[in-house]
C-alpha cells in the first residue's frame, strides 16, 4: 500500500502570498526511519559517488541472476558487513518504502526475498545524511557563558541525561520541522546528479546522452522525493506525463531529469525559506510551524495538524507536543494522515488508539504513551522515565534512560545510542478496536521478539548533537527483561472504546509463560484476600468501618501514584 495521499491543504487567507501550485518535498520518512548508524554504510563525501557506483557493480551481477533484486548475502558481501546487518539494512529499507514491496515483505522485511537494487542504492546513498544541528543563538558568546559549546567529548562521557540533553539546546534553538526539510532538500539538490547517475542506464552516445532513466526507475525516487499534492511523479513531470501504460515512454537523458527536479527543487526552497524567515521574524518565541497544540487544553485536545497557508509545510502527521500533568486521547477519528509524533511531554499519559504506519516519541519524561498498532516503524529518542506500550512491527530505541517498553513487535527491537537502564516486556493492554488495528496495519500478534534486541553502537554519525564526531565506538548498553513479578497489565478505561463487531477483550499477543505464572500468583493472592474479607463476622457499623478504610487507603493511593490526574482529565473529556 503507497503512502496515503496528502489530504488537501487548507484555504489560504486573502492576504497570504502566492503559493506554488505543487512542491517538491523531501519524504521524511526516508530521512526520518531509515537512517543506520553502522559505520560501513557511510562512506566519506569526497569518495561517496565512486565508491557506492562501485557497490553497484558488485550488486548489479548478483542481482541479474536474481530478477534485479538484492538479498541479503549479496549485501553483506559487498559492503563486508556481517549477515545480520545487511539483513536489518534491508528489513529498514521495507519500512521506509513508499510503496509496499510484497517480495521484500513476504520474506519478513529482512531481505530473503531481496530488495529491488534502485531502492537499495537510494537507500545506501542517503546514510551520508547529515542531520541538522541547533540554530545557533543570536547574542553567542552570551550563550557561551551558560551553555558551554559542544566539545568532542560531550554527549558520550556527559552525566546529562537525554532530558537534560534536550533542554539544553532549548527548544526555540533546535531546528523546526521546517527547518528540517530545508536541510533535506539542500542535501538532495547537491547530491541529485551522482543520485540520477547511480539509477542511470548507459546507453550509446557521448557525454551527458549516455545516460537514460526510464519512467520505472524515475518513479524510484519517489523514495526521497514528491509533491504536496500527492501528485505521481511521472505525472508531474512533462517527459512522462499521460503515458500510455501499454506504450511506456522513451527513457530520458539524466541531465533533462537533473534540470527538471533541480528547477522543482530550487522553487521549494525559494517558497520555504521566504516562509520560515518571515515566519521567525514575526514571532519572537517560536513554535514548530507544523505544531498548533503546544498550548491547546489538554483534555479538549484533538489532531494536530498544520493550519498555516503552506502546503509545503502540510504533514500527513499528528502531533501531540508540549502537554504536562494531563491525560490526552486520540482515536482514529482524532488522527489525520498515517503518523503521529509525540514531543515534550512530562507527566502525563497519551493514548493513541489508532492503526497508523509511522509513531515518534521524542523528549519525553515521567509518563505513559500507549500506541494502538504501528504498521511501520516506532521511534523512540531522549525519553526519560517513561513506560511505551507499543504494538508495532519495529521499534527503534535511542538515547533514553530508565525507560520500559511493553512490546508486541514482528522484528527485533533495535537499540542505538547512549541508553541507560532500559527494560523491555511483553504487550500489556488491550481496546475494543486492537485486533482490527493489528490486522488493517498488518502487525501478526502470533509473533512478538520483544525480548530479542539488536544492539548497534553508541555514537550516531548522522547526529553530532549527543555524540560528535572523533569518539571512538562502542557497543549500546541493551535492555534487560522486566522481572515478572513487576509485571501487571494496563488496563485502558472502558469508555475509551467504540461499538464494533467483535471487540479484542484480552492482550492480542500471548503472555510467555513465567508471565502468565506471574500474573495467576497475584490474581491468587487478591482471591483470597476477598474471601477472607467476605469471611470475616463483622456487625454493620465495623463492615462500614472496613469499606471506609480500604476506600481511603484506595484514595490514598490515587493522589500519591498521580492517577487522580488521570481519573479526572479522562471524566472531563
Amino acid at each position: 500500500m503507497a503512502d496515503d495521499p496528502l489530504d488537501p491543504p487548507p484555504q489560504a487567507p486573502a492576504a497570504a502570498s502566492p503559493t506554488p501550485v505543487a512542491l517538491l518535498r523531501p519524504r521524511r520518512e526516508a530521512f526520518e526511519h531509515g537512517l543506520l548508524p553502522i559505520p560501513k554504510l557511510i562512506f566519506p563525501e569526497g569518495t561517496l559517488a565512486q565508491t557506492l557506483a562501485q557497490v553497484k557493480e558488485k550488486l548489479a551481477s548478483a542481482a541479474a541472476s536474481a530478477g534485479g533484486r538484492v538479498g541479503a548475502a549479496a549485501l553483506a558481501e559487498a559492503l563486508q558487513i556481517p549477515h545480520e546487518q545487511a539483513a536489518l539494512a534491508l528489513a529498514t529499507l521495507a519500512a521506509v518504502l513508499p510503496a509496499e514491496d510484497p517480495a521484500l515483505e513476504a520474506a519478513g522485511g529482512g531481505g530473503g526475498g531481496g530488495a529491488d537494487l534502485r531502492d537499495v542504492m537510494l537507500f545506501l546513498y542517503i546514510q551520508s545524511y547529515k542531520r541538522l544541528v541547533p540554530r545557533a543563538h543570536k547574542d553567542s558568546p552570551a550563550v557561551t557563558d551558560v551553555w558551554p559549546s559542544t566539545s568532542a567529548f560531550d554527549g558520550y562521557l556527559s552525566a546529562l541525561s537525554p532530558i537534560q540533553l534536550v533542554r539544553s539546546n532549548s527548544r526555540r534553538f533546535m531546528p523546526s520541522q521546517a527547518d528540517e526539510e530545508i536541510h533535506q532538500l539542500s542535501y538532495l539538490q547537491k547530491h541529485m546528479a551522482n543520485i540520477l547517475t547511480l539509477l542511470a542506464d548507459s546507453i550509446e552516445g557521448e557525454g551527458d546522452d549516455s545516460l537514460v532513466l526510464t519512467m520505472e526507475t524515475f518513479e524510484h525516487l519517489g523514495f526521497l522525493v514528491q509533491f504536496s499534492e500527492g501528485t505521481p511523479l511521472s505525472q508531474a513531470a512533462t517527459f512522462f506525463a499521460n503515458s500510455d501504460p501499454d506504450m511506456p515512454a522513451a527513457p530520458v537523458p539524466a541531465a533533462q531529469v537533473h534540470d527538471w527536479i533541480s528547477q522543482n527543487i530550487s522553487s521549494s526552497l525559494e517558497f520555504s525559506t521566504e516562509k520560515s524567515t518571515s515566519k521567525e521574524v514575526s514571532q519572537q518565541v517560536t513554535s514548530d510551524i507544523d505544531v498548533t497544540m503546544a498550548d491547546a487544553n489538554a483534555s479538549n485536545a484533538r489532531s494536530s495538524t498544520p493550519t498555516g497557508s503552506n502546503p509545503a509545510y502540510y504533514r500527513n502527521t499528528t502531533f501531540v507536543e508540549g502537554f504536562s500533568k494531563t491525560s490526552v486521547v486520540k482515536h482514529a477519528s482524532d488522527v489525520k494522515g498515517h503518523s503521529v509524533k509525540v514531543l515534550n511531554c512530562h507527566e502525563s499519559v497519551i493514548y493513541i488508539l489508532a492503526p497508523l504506519k509511522y509513531a515518534t516519541l521524542y523528549g519525553c519524561s515521567d509518563a505513559t504513551v500507549v500506541l494502538g498498532a504501528i504498521g511501520k516503524v516506532v521511534k523512540v529518542e531522549h525519553c526519560e522515565r517513561v513506560h511505551i506500550i507499543a504494538a508495532s512491527k519495529r521499534i527503534c530505541i535511542a538515547n533514553c534512560r530508565e525507560c520500559i517498553f511493553y512490546l508486541g513487535v514482528n522484528h527485533q527491537p533495535l537499540i542505538v545510542g547512549d541508553n541507560h537502564k532500559l527494560q523491555v516486556a511483553p504487550f500489556n493492554t488491550y481496546y475494543p478496536q486492537l485486533g482490527e488495528h493489528l490486522a488493517k496495519v498488518g502487525v501478526d500478534p502470533a509473533i512478538n521478539k520483544w525480548d530479542q534486541p539488536f544492539v548497534l553502537g553508541v555514537v550516531d554519525p548522522h547526529d553530532s548533537l549527543s555524540h560528535p564526531a572523533g569518539v571512538s565506538d562502542v557497543q549500546a548498553e541493551s535492555a534487560t527483561r522486566l522481572d515478572p513479578d513487576l509485571f501487571t497489565n494496563f488496563l485502558i478505561p472502558s469508555w475509551f472504546g467504540a461499538e464494533v463487531q467483535e471487540p479484542t477483550k484480552c492482550s492480542p499477543f500471548p503472555l510467555p509463560e513465567i508471565y502468565c505464572a506471574s500474573q495467576s500468583k497475584k490474581l491468587a493472592a487478591l482471591e483470597d484476600i476477598r474471601k477472607t474479607i467476605r469471611g470475616l463476622q463483622l456487625d454493620d457499623n465495623r463492615h462500614k468501618e472496613l469499606a471506609n478504610a480500604l476506600h481511603a487507603q484506595f484514595k490514598d493511593w490515587l493522589y500519591a501514584s498521580g492517577n487522580i490526574r488521570q481519573l479526572y482529565c479522562l471524566q472531563g473529556d
